[in-house]
């Protein structure tokens, strides 16, 4: 009978044995690291054989003397026999005993000198370990990472990784534009605004004005024949309200316009036989608002604990998404040209005397509230599109005849210059991250696009450039780039059309700015990386070569631009559990298994962070009993 110690009734057997061995790669690991005189030298060939040095070590550490060698001393064998225990001494003669000597050492060369030092000091960094500046590097490292990804539809997914059930996104829309709007449209986009066209536009007049004489006839007729040429079904529809009956009127006189002109001036101008007309499409953007005060909620919050409050009114980005839906736009593969001639790193806010309004205000002091939603940015199209680049989108104005009912002050005009720059920004910017770039990395040339807003009676016209992308956290006030807008007044194409359909008082400076606009032809860049923050090899998803990567990533981007809502419900603190739980505890005996009751805060949760697909067994493909049990994810990682 054997006690804990050891040992047996009536007889001392001494302590008990290890029941494992030291395999023979934990004793190379213990010698491995001899050190041998010389750089490069094989101990085996310098000193002795592989068997001779296991021997040697051996007879070193259990005290033996060995063939062709000195005994060693009394006090080299007890200062061997120190280094290991008796137990793994024992094992570690049965070991070499087993392999008849033929125990492989490997060594490693002393480093020289010079390698070791160098002639100046070299220090690590010294970061700054304030909170400020941690928070500020971790943003920096998220950054640098939607950078580095392969893919377009990798970057803009991993903006939305953090949230699992979105950002809380004030939502923009072309639907309605409040009283003010203008500055906080030129702050949100860092915008320039100037009332009048580009130079650009100047030297297309004389051929304008000689094309508008050859298709002025069937401009008119297509003008008088989509007015009163027709009787439409929904004239005596009386749900459709005046909103929607200007809509489909103003979509169905847009459609024949440009075939006219398509049709009229693709002779002579061959860009337009390349365009991609979409119809209703969507134009979505997000993007990060910096330098706006924190709302009072956010703020309360930090002063209630100690170590925050020296930060509580730190400025707090507002995620801000355009949602927009215009009546038509044209897509062409190449670029058009920059408006102005200055390369975007030469433009400076402060240098070039431009003034932006600075509107650092919560946007819920317009109107804009927030929406709990994914964050998108669609241009109108998927990734892979040949035809990713604008030419011209044409924007309803229908909210103008709704204005009144919510504004006393009559400012439509400011209210079109905000339209016009909200909409050629999100168009653009959908354009630069189908580029790789996004709302944190910054674009490296310039893109334009062109603007009309009406009815199709009042025109407005707006052509806009893209300088710059960055407007997150301190970057608003840090980045000296800025974009440029300019546009024209309200313009009247017509007095009236007569129950004949003859057209009455047409304005030609509506029909040149029309025409002009589908002369401007873009062209390529020369010398100029288009997409140089995408993989050469994978620039979507499409690309991807290995197949269970291309499905995953696509169903998952697909699932969030389509801001669907999750087959679970949003978590929610009810207001009976806020007065019962929350503010009073009157409910101590009650099980604790709603989240905030466990100290969860479910909107930090990412995307990433959720139960695996199970494989059933009949369909794993090694077999019912084989692993992995659950599905593969390939959420978004630098592969490059």
């Amino acid at each position: 009978m054997t006690t804990l110690s050891g040992k047996r009734h009536g007889h001392n057997r001494g302590p008990k044995k290890f029941s494992r061995m030291p395999s023979e790669s934990s004793v190379r690991s213990i010698y491995s690291r001899s050190s041998v005189p010389g750089v490069g030298t094989n101990y085996s060939s310098t000193r002795s054989s592989s068997g001779d040095v296991a021997r040697k070590i051996s007879g070193g550490i259990l005290g033996g003397a060995q063939p062709n060698d000195q005994p060693f001393s009394e006090h080299e064998r007890t200062r061997n026999n120190e280094m290991l225990s008796q137990s793994f001494r024992r094992n570690l003669q049965l070991v070499l005993r087993g392999t008849s000597g033929r125990l492989s050492l490997s060594t490693r060369a002393l480093a020289n000198p010079s390698e070791e030092y160098a002639e100046q000091p070299q220090y690590p960094a010294i970061e700054d370990l304030s909170f400020r500046s941690r928070k500020k590097r971790e943003a920096a490292e998220w950054h640098e990472r939607i950078r580095q990804l392969s893919t377009v539809e990798e970057k803009l997914f991993e903006i939305n990784m953090p949230k699992y059930y979105g950002y809380k996104a004030h939502l923009i829309t072309d639907q309605k534009f409040p009283y003010n709007v203008l500055p906080l449209a030129q702050y949100a986009t860092r915008t320039y605004l100037e009332e009048n066209l580009p130079e650009t536009y100047r030297k297309l007049e004389e051929s304008a004005k000689q094309l508008l004489d050859q298709v002025r006839g069937e401009l008119e007729d297509v003008v008088g024949f989509e007015l009163t040429g027709y009787s439409r079904s929904f004239g005596s529809n009386e749900e459709l309200s005046p909103v929607e009956k200007e809509e489909i009127v103003t979509a169905s006189l847009l459609t024949g316009l440009n075939r006219v002109l398509i049709n009229g001036m693709s002779k002579k101008f061959t860009h337009l036989n390349e365009l991609e007309t979409d119809f209703d499409p969507r134009h979505e953007a997000f993007w990060f608002l910096g330098g706006i005060p924190p709302p009072a909620l956010v703020k309360n919050i930090k002063k209630g604990v100690e170590w925050q409050k020296p930060y509580a009114n730190d400025p707090y980005d507002r995620k801000i998404q355009y949602v927009g839906k215009p009546y038509l736009a044209l897509r062409h593969k190449h670029p058009l040209d920059a408006f102005a001639q200055n390369a975007v790193d030469n433009l400076d806010v402060k240098r070039d005397g431009v003034i932006i309004p600075e509107f650092r205000f919560d946007p819920i002091t317009l109107g804009y509230r927030t929406e709990q939603r994914h964050a998108t940015t669609i241009p109108g199209f998927w990734p892979g599109d040949q035809h990713e680049f604008g030419l011209v989108s044409f924007q309803r104005r229908s909210h103008a005849q709704i204005r009144p009912t919510y504004c006393a002050v009559n400012d439509l005009q400011e209210a079109l210059h905000a339209q016009g720059i909200f909409s050629s920004y999100a168009w653009t910017l959908g354009q630069a991250c189908y580029q790789g770039f996004s709302t944190f990395n910054d674009v490296t040339y310039p893109l334009s696009t062109q603007t009309v807003i009406t009815d199709g009676k009042m025109w407005s016209f707006y052509a806009y450039q893209l300088n710059t992308t960055l407007l997150h956290s301190d970057q608003v006030d840090a980045n000296p780039r800025y974009n440029q807008c300019w546009g024209t007044k309200e313009l009247q194409l017509y007095d009236h059309v007569d129950e004949s359909g003859k057209v009455h008082g047409l304005n030609d400076e509506v029909l040149l700015h029309l025409i002009s606009f589908y002369m401007n032809t873009p062209h390529p860049r020369v010398g100029v990386d288009l997409k140089p923050y995408l993989c050469k090899t994978e620039t979507r998803v499409a690309d991807i070569i290995d197949e269970k990567r291309r499905i995953f990533m696509e169903e998952k981007y697909k699932h969030i631009v389509s801001n669907r809502p999750r087959h679970r419900p949003e978590p929610e603190l009810y207001q009976w559990e806020k007065i019962y739980k929350v503010d009073n505890d009157t409910r101590a005996l009650e099980p604790k298994r709603r989240p905030f009751e466990l100290g969860l805060n479910m909107y930090r949760r990412r995307m990433d962070e959720h139960a695996l697909k199970y494989i059933p067994r009949k369909v794993r493909p090694d077999g019912p009993k084989s692993k992995p049990k659950f599905e593969a994810t390939y959420y978004p990682s630098v592969r490059r």
